[in-house]
Parts: C-alpha cells; structure tokens; sequence
C-alpha cells in the first residue's frame, strides 16, 4: 500500500472502528497527519487547529484499526494518555506486525 493508497483508505473508513489496518496504512496515514499539521500550522495556527479537529476521528479509527491487527482491542489508545511513557509504550504495540485474520476472528 502506498502514501496515496492509504490516506484514501482511511479517510473512506472515516469513522469505522472495526476491521483492520495493516502497518503501512496506518504508518503512510500518521505521515500525513504529521506533514499535513506542520503545513496547517506553519500558515496559521487556527488552520492547524482545524486540520487536527477534523483528522481526530479518522486518526483514532486507523489507531483502533491498527491495534485490532496485532489482536488488541482499539481502547487500548488510552494507554497514550498515561504521563511520560504511555506514547511510548502505544507507539510500541502500534508497530508490532499484524496478525493472521484467521488467528483471531473476534478483533
């Protein structure tokens, strides 16, 4: 999957929490949140704040679809919210591989 591919995919599945994401959907999709906000920014800080309001959902539902493929339920974000290491322990399970759809058909 490329850059393209994936912003497409994820902006399609706008606010489905279910199913999956492989690591390049969900890796190429935080790129372009990272790029996109550093543009919106640069030129106003209203505009970067709007970009980031209207990627929150998206961004959460690629994140829910992420953790589902390493077999972990999508609360599992809120671990990123834990003081000086939950970002770093979320960015860990976040990269793991995925895992076979046929291992767990519940995620």
């Amino acid at each position: 999957m490329n850059f393209q591919e994936s912003i497409q995919v994820c902006f399609k599945k706008y606010a489905d929490f279910t199913g999956r994401a492989t690591r390049p959907e969900y890796w190429w999709f935080v790129l372009f949140l990272v790029i996109g906000s550093l543009v919106t920014t640069g030129i106003s800080e209203f505009l970067g704040g709007i970009f980031a309001v209207a990627t929150l959902v998206p961004s959460l539902a690629a994140g829910a679809r992420r953790l589902h493929d390493t077999n972990r339920t999508g609360w599992w974000q809120l671990i990123g919210l834990i003081p000086m290491v939950g970002w770093i322990v979320l960015i860990v399970l976040l990269a793991q591989p995925g895992q076979s759809s046929t291992s767990n058909a519940t995620a």
